[in-house]
């Protein structure tokens, strides 16, 4: 199981509830996987392989753990935004992935802040604007730090 597809998933479900507002339950089932429709062409381009069972388990404590702390997690994300910067500001990519991270660091037992954070990172140079990862390592360091001393 790669805990990075896994993560990969639960911010691509956290974007989609964002956007559409679907359904926990449409969520969790994964039907928006197959309404992607990859050929096996860009599958094998993009090396992307199929989500395996583990992986969409675990995807679906981070997606049903973060739309449930949903107002918590918004707050403490609002709460380590510069004067200058809004929730509105945010765009919906950088959102998803603060929202399922700030899940995993804060609610998850055992979860090691570093590697969230490098994943976070990581998913945000391959999905997110140019700079966004930058913006979602000092928010998710700032969180780290201040959870360290709480």
């Amino acid at each position: 199981m790669s805990r990075r597809n896994a993560r990969i998933l639960a911010f691509q479900a956290l974007y989609s509830w964002d956007v559409s507002k679907a359904s926990l339950e449409d969520l969790l089932a994964f039907s928006w996987l197959q309404k992607q429709d990859k050929s096996e062409e860009s599958v094998e381009q993009n090396h992307e392989i199929p989500p395996v069972k583990e992986e969409q388990t675990f995807a679906g404590i981070i997606i049903a753990g973060t739309i449930e702390k949903i107002s918590e997690i918004d707050s403490l994300i609002e709460s380590h935004l510069s004067a200058s910067w809004s929730m509105e500001r945010l765009n919906k990519v950088t959102l998803a992935i603060l929202r399922t991270s700030i899940y995993e660091m804060k609610y998850m037992k055992g979860a090691e802040k570093g590697i969230v954070i490098d994943e976070a990172i990581n998913i945000s140079k391959q999905y997110g604007s140019d700079d966004s990862y930058k913006f979602i390592n000092a928010v998710l360091d700032k969180i780290g730090k201040d959870e360290k001393k709480a």
